[in-house]
């Protein structure tokens, strides 16, 4: 190592590392950028002024992008003699390349690259990099950047000379190597002008996604070398898997269905239909193995795979379900804003008492310190497969240093996305214009469900340039597993309460499912003292969305172990809840009772009765709304306060028709295609057409590919995450948990998340923001066994369990 750049570092000392020197993580960086080459491989629709040097620029740019650390300003931050150096050190970086990388066109794509591996170009005042710098003459910089050591800039010149060509990459070799700290400076200054000049204009389609891919393959090999990550080149879904597959079913008893085999015979885009237990997942596994790969042999990486799913419960048991199938827990990573949870829920077992480990050390502490890791390191692509919402995929469109890497991670990949009629309009078009632009970099995508309305096939295989193979599973002569029912009262009116009675008499597990809060408490409040008496304690159970999180963990393995889908005997009790329930644990129930709602939204509540088809057609009993109005949208109908009217009557009226008969999934879609072609299905379709093309041209087309989109984060959260808080009476003990793990702040915020209750983004305004704890605090009336009933806000704020949160 060069003597003065042995003493020069690129990061401080941190969790117990010493500090890291400038030239080895700029050699990890280069490495990590070569490593995503070979995981990704050849992209397509690439700018033609870049097309095939694509890789070479990322390394050059990885190789070089901290250059810029060797003033002894940011020396003295990183050793703590001085709070904040106040640089940019991506400028100064910039003057290592002129005289490394002559090409002109090249050396300015490398430019762009090193320049905006941090923060914008333009848009962001205060933090871009034309505010800072741009009228910025080299007096001034000079100035700015402060003294630089006359050694450092030569010696580190050089390793750059030796280093890149050595390892093939288009740059000079050392005998060019001149320059001194005054040539840098105004090598720096005069090549972020060209940057900056490039980048005022709007840029054409292919330029623009060039650039964002660019720029994420850059940030992505930086963050990686930083965090000492790696990515995993392992794909347990290869051409292997029906092997293992069919060894599975083999041991089992089982054979392929025609469907199964139809959809790995399909290579590109799939539409698969298949109803629950005809083994639509095995399709869906079997048809992604086949895409990877067909496109490995075409790209020459190693597609990753992803599971596309719309609530977090569902997406937690598809991980587990694909760790155990593959045998190989390590290659499935968990994408949801909730995942240090599962990691944690997955590493603690329910049978582990002590309160600390062979080291002495807590054991709550250590598992949450792992799980964070394990979390960390989905979020830097590490594993191969990964199950996550759709809404951790489209933050892509954000794009800039933190969100472009998620882009070229998805780039030559493969998507499965399970039941996408359960999406509002505007985010089932946000999901299609996203899956248009996967499509432009290489990847394949299957929408999979066991109910598909027509429509939405059309809306899929229109937003697609390239044809999309249906795959339907008929003629499985599968049992049916429903008998419709019509109650023209309401679910709380005496007359409903009478029935449910008289089925909990019957010793039958009851589900009920009401569309507000308030009501669902209403109904256990009337029913469950009864129920437990009759049936012991533990046999009435309330579910909704406004439980703190601790106590809603306990309430879901409660409900599983006494409802369960696989348990082997049937245990008699009730279990009302919200529409939560709908997709939310594998349960089993002998009778369900309603209210009405969307149909897609009935569908799912019908399919947790008789779940296995092991008993004749059970009842699932539909009762009427109460029509109302919301206080943010006078003069509108909502199905008790929650749904829209049309879709709700337009389902209601279907299905009192088909009132007294048996019905399964292939009657389903006959009923969904008739709501979607009703003038409120028209209306549908427009608006999902329009938010397609919104969420496009406002997002997708990266025609100002380095201006900050910092404006567009907050909207984006506030449509798809949502927000928590923590009661007043739990703000004690939530600070006591977070210094559970003393210096491990996000292990400590891991385990006081037991304390925090899901709350829409406008419930800020109920109550306070706690900046030390960096936390919203509400003052609500909560019972554990109940959930949240009121928050005590602002008159105008105030929160009652029936309205929409």
């Amino acid at each position: 190592m060069p003597v003065v750049l042995a003493s020069v570092n690129a990061k401080s000392s941190r969790d117990g590392r010493p500090p890291e020197p400038l030239i080895d993580h700029l050699a990890a960086a280069r490495e990590a950028a070569h490593q995503l080459s070979r995981r990704v491989g050849t992209l397509p629709n690439l700018d033609d002024g870049l097309g095939p040097l694509f890789w070479p620029v990322v390394e050059l740019a990885a190789l070089t992008h901290d250059g810029g650390k060797i003033p002894t300003g940011f020396q003295d931050m990183l050793a703590g003699r001085i709070r904040l150096w106040g640089e940019r050190h991506e400028v100064l970086s910039l003057g290592f390349l002129p005289s490394l990388v002559h090409d002109p066109d090249l050396l300015l794509w490398v430019a762009t690259a090193v320049a905006t591996h941090h923060r914008p170009l333009r848009g962001e005042p205060g933090r871009d990099l034309a505010g800072l710098y741009g009228d910025c003459d080299i007096a001034e910089l000079r100035k700015r950047i402060g003294p630089i050591s006359p050694q450092a800039v030569p010696e580190l010149e050089k390793w750059f000379h030796h280093t890149a060509p050595a390892i093939g990459l288009p740059a000079a070799d050392s005998s060019r190597a001149s320059l001194t700290t005054e040539t840098l400076l105004e090598a720096a200054h005069g090549l972020l002008n060209m940057v900056l000049e490039r980048w005022d204009e709007r840029a054409a389609p292919d330029l623009g996604l060039t650039a964002v891919l660019l720029q994420g393959a850059v940030t992505l090999a930086d963050h990686l070398s930083s965090a000492h990550g790696r990515l995993s080149l392992a794909q347990p879904l290869d051409g292997s898997f029906r092997t293992l597959l069919d060894q599975r079913f083999a041991g089992q008893g089982r054979t392929l269905r025609p469907h199964q085999v139809r959809a790995e015979a399909r290579l590109g885009h799939l539409l698969l239909r298949a109803p629950t237990g005809s083994g639509k997942t095995e399709a869906a596994l079997l048809w992604a193995a086949a895409q990877v790969t067909d496109l490995a042999r075409h790209t020459g990486g190693v597609p990753r795979v992803f599971f596309a799913l719309p609530y977090l419960s569902s997406i937690n048991a598809m991980a587990d379900r694909l760790k155990e199938l593959f045998q190989a827990p390590e290659t499935v990573g968990v994408a949801h804003s909730k995942a240090a949870s599962y990691h944690l829920a997955a590493s603690i077992a329910p049978e582990d008492g002590d309160e600390t480990d062979q080291d002495n050390d807590p054991c709550r502490v250590n598992a949450a310190t792992k799980a964070i890791s394990r979390a960390a390191a989905t979020k830097l692509f590490h594993e191969s497969v990964r199950v996550a919402t759709p809404y951790q995929l489209l933050r892509a469109a954000l794009a800039g240093p933190a969100h472009s890497g998620i882009l070229i991670d998805a780039a030559n990949s493969v998507f499965v996305l399970d039941e996408l009629h359960v999406y509002d309009p505007r985010r089932l078009g946000y999901i299609l214009a996203s899956a248009r632009l996967w499509e432009r970099l290489g990847g394949r995508i299957a929408v999979v469900s066991a109910t598909l309305p027509e429509m939405l096939s059309e809306l899929f295989s229109q937003t697609l340039a390239h044809p999309v193979g249906l795959v339907d599973a008929e003629g499985l002569d599968l049992t049916p597993r429903h008998r419709l029912r019509i109650r023209d009262h309401h679910l709380t009116d005496p007359a409903a309460l009478a029935e449910i009675r008289f089925r909990l008499s019957q010793n039958e597990s009851v589900l009920v499912v009401a569309n507000n809060v308030a009501q669902a408490l209403e109904l256990f409040e009337e029913l469950a003292p009864e129920t437990e008496e009759r049936h012991g304690q533990g046999s009435a159970l309330l579910l909704h969305s406004r439980f703190r999180r601790g106590d809603r963990n306990g309430i879901e393995q409660s409900i599983r172990e006494r409802f369960g889908a696989e348990l082997p005997g049937r245990h008699p009790g009730l279990l009302v809840a919200t529409q939560c329930v709908e997709v939310s644990l594998d349960l089993d129930f002998d009778v369900l009772l309603t209210a009405a709602a969307p149909l897609e939204a009935l569908l799912q509540r019908f399919g947790r009765v008789n779940r296995l088809a092991a008993r004749p057609p059970a009842d699932v009993i539909v009762h009427h709304p109460h029509w109302t109005t919301r206080r943010n949208a006078p003069g509108l109908d909502y199905a008790d306060g929650i749904y829209p009217r049309e879709p709700v009557e337009a389902a209601w009226q279907l299905l009192t028709a088909h009132t007294d008969t048996i019905v399964d999934e292939p009657d389903a879609t006959t009923w969904l295609n008739h709501i979607y072609s009703t003038p409120w299905g028209a209306t549908w379709r427009e608006e999902v057409n329009d938010r397609c093309e919104q969420f496009t041209r406002r997002l997708l087309t990266f025609r100002r590919p380095f201006d900050s989109r910092s404006d567009l984060t907050a909207v984006f959260d506030e449509l798809f995450e949502g927000t928590e808080a923590i009661l007043t009476q739990d703000h004690d003990d939530y600070a006591d948990a977070l210094a559970q793990a003393p210096g491990q702040f996000k292990a400590g915020r891991l385990l006081a998340d037991e304390y925090l209750i899901p709350m829409p983004y406008w419930a800020g305004a109920l109550g306070g923001y706690d900046k030390k704890l960096q936390v919203n605090v509400v003052d609500g009336d909560y019972d554990e066994h109940l959930g949240l009933r009121a928050v005590r806000g602002p008159a105008q704020s105030t929160y009652q369990p029936g309205e929409v949160l």
